[in-house]
């Protein structure tokens, strides 16, 4: 969440803080750890839960390659996997997170660094259980800082191949705060190994621990069958993990009645809570899966962001022109970010430039019908992303020189009377170099994006 530089957070128009200010953040007494071979890779991992402090959300270390490789339990760091959820950054990446995070949602701990040596998460049984039994063991400690949650402003759908989930916002009655679930696990008429199923959820009245951390995650016969062909899971038995034959669960038993369903529940809960928070909404699904799960936290992580942008134009005033005139060299007819809204270290930026018939650019540009050059959004862009990068000391009085632009998109025209908004975040930030991720919005839509990479330059090398 985005701050103003010289304002302090409200809790009353802040919308990713809790609902109740009685509601605090929690991380764990102490270390923990657990170990054992991955459910699909089957290598041996060993993970160490480590307190952390407040603000400091969740995180993953990979600790086994010749430089530690952190990455923070966020939805825009998943990349696609089947049947499981996979953090990546760089080349690194860590396999299977979705039950370690359900943990971490169930038992509500916002503040740990998960340190993992391994490329996956140990399997355990195929539920949450293993993570869940080593935090409570660890103790949950309160800590002085409120928790932050999301509430939900507009539905959102997301529908693929006959799946479907839905978030939907909270009405205003009573005791309507916390995350609702509703899940149909609906395989069709045909399905009779796992015929329909409906499980509901609600954080605000129900126990994880006793309703959802030991769901196991399952296969039919004939996946299992295809995945061990294909060299995975090989070190696992029907008796270890949930394997669904003509006659039922093989070598084994089910835990509940409706233990798939619950499972799918577990699997969500984890996939959501990689949003950075947890949401405040009712979700319906049906038939969803990792891949939808990922798709909903994207598209909660852009309604997060939209409030965000909202309430530092309304509050925020971290960088005025003078301000800015500061840091960068840029000067008329060049200087193309008016002021800097709200700035969080140097890991993201809001900035504006407000769009007026008086540019210079719209006398050739074009005549009759004035649009702005999509090279000058991207310019704009590029400025707001060094002034970013520009915050750490030993990047101060620095020039940061564009390398490279990646993956640029004009998605609509800017006119004279539109203000542009531009949102940066920081992917990768050195002494000397920087790679940034940026967009520029009118409105809620989005007009151009790119990512950009820097060189850090004194001032006479530029």
């Amino acid at each position: 969440m985005l701050q103003s530089a010289d304002a302090a957070r409200d809790p009353v128009s802040d919308p990713l803080v809790a609902a109740s200010t009685r509601q605090r953040q929690h991380t764990i007494a102490r270390e923990a750890t657990i170990r054992g071979k991955g459910l699909l890779l089957g290598e041996e991992a060993v993970v160490t839960f480590v307190p952390a402090p407040p603000d400091h959300g969740i995180a993953f270390e990979r600790t086994d390659l010749p430089v530690p490789v952190r990455i923070p339990a966020l939805v825009t760091n998943v990349t696609p996997r089947a049947r499981r959820t996979t953090l990546k950054s760089g080349e690194a990446t860590i396999e299977t997170v979705e039950h370690c995070m359900s943990a971490l949602a169930g038992l509500r701990i916002d503040n740990v660094l998960i340190r993992i040596h391994g490329p996956e998460l140990p399997c355990g049984d195929g539920s949450a259980w293993p993570f869940v039994d080593a935090l409570l063991d660890a103790g949950i400690v309160e800590q002085d800082a409120v928790r932050r949650v999301f509430r939900l402003e507009e539905p959102i759908v997301v529908e693929e191949n006959g799946a479907m989930l839905a978030a939907l916002p909270h009405g205003s009655e009573a005791g309507s705060d916390g995350m609702q679930v509703m899940f149909d696990l609906d395989y069709g008429p045909n399905a009779t190994r796992i015929r329909r199923q409906v499980h509901a959820f609600a954080f605000e009245n129900g126990s994880y621990v006793e309703e959802i951390a030991r769901a196991r995650t399952y296969s039919l016969k004939e996946e299992a069958q295809a995945l061990w062909d294909r060299g995975l899971c090989r070190h696992l038995t029907p008796s270890e993990i949930l394997v669904i034959g003509e006659e039922g669960p093989i070598d084994n038993a089910y835990r509940y009645d409706n233990e798939p369903v619950r499972h799918k529940v577990l699997d969500m809960l984890g996939d959501l809570y990689l949003v950075g928070c947890e949401v405040q909404c009712r979700l319906v699904a049906h038939r969803s899966g990792h891949a939808l799960n990922r798709r909903m936290g994207l598209r909660i992580v852009e309604q997060m962001r939209a409030r965000d942008r909202r309430i530092a134009l309304l509050h925020g005033r971290a960088m005025d022109v003078r301000a800015i005139q500061r840091i960068m060299p840029h000067r008329y007819p060049m200087l193309l970010v008016d002021r800097v809204v709200a700035i969080d270290e140097d890991r993201r930026a809001v900035g504006v430039k407000n769009v007026t018939i008086n540019e210079p650019f719209f006398q050739g540009h074009y005549p009759g019908t004035p649009i702005m050059p999509g090279v000058l959004i991207v310019e704009a862009m590029a400025q707001l992303g060094g002034l970013l990068l520009s915050q750490k000391l030993e990047r101060t009085g620095k020039i940061a020189v564009l390398l490279s632009l990646d993956n640029v998109k004009l998605r609509k025209s800017v006119t004279p009377g539109d203000q542009l908004v531009i949102e940066v975040e920081s992917l990768r930030a050195r002494a000397r170099t920087g790679h940034v991720r940026c967009r520029a919005y009118v409105g809620s839509k989005v007009a151009a994006e790119a990512e950009v990479r820097f060189m850090m330059v004194d001032p006479e090398q530029e």
